[in-house]
């Protein structure tokens, strides 16, 4: 071969490489421009999403743990306490709009160890007779000792709030809407801290819709009955064993109470399992490593959702991650018994021995406060009998059964828990 044809094939051999080099440095500059592109966008998006200053000031976990109030309430209006429309409501099988008030059906404490170990939730039965913080509002069951159902705290402290703003001359709907629900999540907030003797590090709220929504963004949530269901009133109607469900039958899985042998407190399971469900569907899916799934995700969060304002919620999305691969274990908060409270059906409950579970769960490092000047968590109530105190229970002390254990031809939830 001649020198110039060797020449002439090494310069061509070098604008080959020159080419490839440069394609390679632009597609990482494009690769880098999308990254902080999707980045900019989820910041966006989780800006977006409703905030709240009910934690401003509150006392905080200690040693990097984390406890995460999630309450959904009962309530067929959005953020500014209009109805839903018509067709979503016909889709929830849920009723009016003026049917659910601000009770907070749904309440679960996720406790997230700082050391990456595994996380635990507390389900909260919504009839737990406590001590309700925020005042008494209107139609409050017992004004002697500011007890009632621990599900109450949110829409008591709203209407009360709503209550001294109409009172002072605020006509302004939507204001009285916004300061009224702020009332309602320090309530809530308030008093689940005091019942369960811990702090409270960050909360998510969660309307009716939302769990339809939630649903629908992921795709559909796994679930697993024991036996087969059907009931008028959620909608319910599905076969044993494992299913996916749609937003529709999310909601009405979640809602069932009647036609369960322990009412309330089988739904509570069935909430959790609605989660686990979720969880699985997350990991599986996905979900956290597909931009546009993400997107979707926290974009359908902006209709349903309210976060306190000071969680970052792009760095427990990375978290969420770790929790979504069935690292969480769920309890049911133990009741003594049932009452009667005014001619409501109450749940009997001992403040001092839910108090001694939470600690000897979570840990007593997680329990103290860091912040300075933060007032202690107010006195448990006696659990003795006061003339305002409910009735003695009518059916035997009650508290959550332990794990099932799997039988000989049991269903198989394929790693989601199978419920009644």
């Amino acid at each position: 071969m001649s020198a110039q044809r060797r020449k002439t094939g090494h310069r061509r051999l070098s604008r080959r490489r020159r080419l490839a080099r440069t394609l390679l440095i632009t597609g990482c500059a494009l690769t880098v421009m999308a990254g902080g592109g999707a980045w900019y966008v989820y910041h966006d998006l989780a800006s977006g999403i409703a905030s709240s200053k009910a934690l401003d000031g509150a006392a905080k976990s200690a040693h990097g743990d984390v406890n995460i109030l999630l309450m959904g309430l009962d309530s067929r209006r959005d953020q500014n306490g209009d109805p839903l429309p018509e067709e979503v409501l016909d889709q929830l099988h849920a009723g009016s709009s003026d049917i659910g008030g601000y009770n907070a059906n749904t309440l679960i404490l996720l406790h997230v160890p700082g050391d990456g170990s595994e996380a635990k939730a507390f389900s909260i039965p919504r009839d737990d007779f406590v001590q309700i913080a925020g005042g008494q509002g209107p139609g409050h069951q017992d004004k002697g000792n500011g007890k009632d159902k621990i599900k109450k705290a949110y829409g008591l402290a709203k209407a009360a709030k709503e209550e001294q703003l109409s009172r002072d001359g605020v006509q302004d709907r939507r204001r009285l809407e916004r300061e009224g629900r702020e009332a309602g999540r320090r309530a809530q907030i308030e008093t689940v801290r005091n019942f369960l003797g811990v702090p409270v590090d960050h909360f998510a709220e969660l309307n009716l819709a939302g769990f339809y929504h939630l649903a629908d963004a992921l795709g559909g949530v796994p679930v697993c009955l024991k036996k087969p269901v059907k009931d008028s009133y959620s909608g319910a109607d599905f076969p044993a064993g494992r299913q996916t469900l749609n937003g529709r039958q999310a909601l009405a899985f979640v809602r069932q109470r009647h036609g369960l042998e322990m009412g309330d407190l089988d739904r509570t399971k069935r909430q959790q399992a609605f989660l686990a469900g979720a969880t699985q569907k997350l990991n599986s899916a996905g979900t956290f490593t597909d931009p546009v799934k993400l997107l979707k995700l926290i974009d359908t969060a902006k209709e349903d959702v309210v976060t306190d304002a000071g969680w970052d919620l792009l760095s427990f999305v990375k978290q969420a991650k770790n929790l979504s691969g069935g690292k969480v274990r769920f309890t049911t908060l133990p009741i003594e018994g049932f009452g009667r409270n005014h001619g409501e059906d109450i749940n009997v409950v001992d403040d001092m021995k839910i108090k001694r579970l939470i600690a000897e769960q979570i840990g007593p490092r997680s329990t103290t406060a860091t912040t300075p000047g933060a007032p202690d968590a107010a006195p448990s109530s006696s659990p003795s009998p006061s003339p305002s105190s409910p009735s003695s229970p009518v059916s035997p002390p009650s508290s959550a059964p332990p794990p099932p254990q799997p039988e000989k031809g049991a269903i198989d939830g394929g790693g989601i828990p199978c419920v009644d």
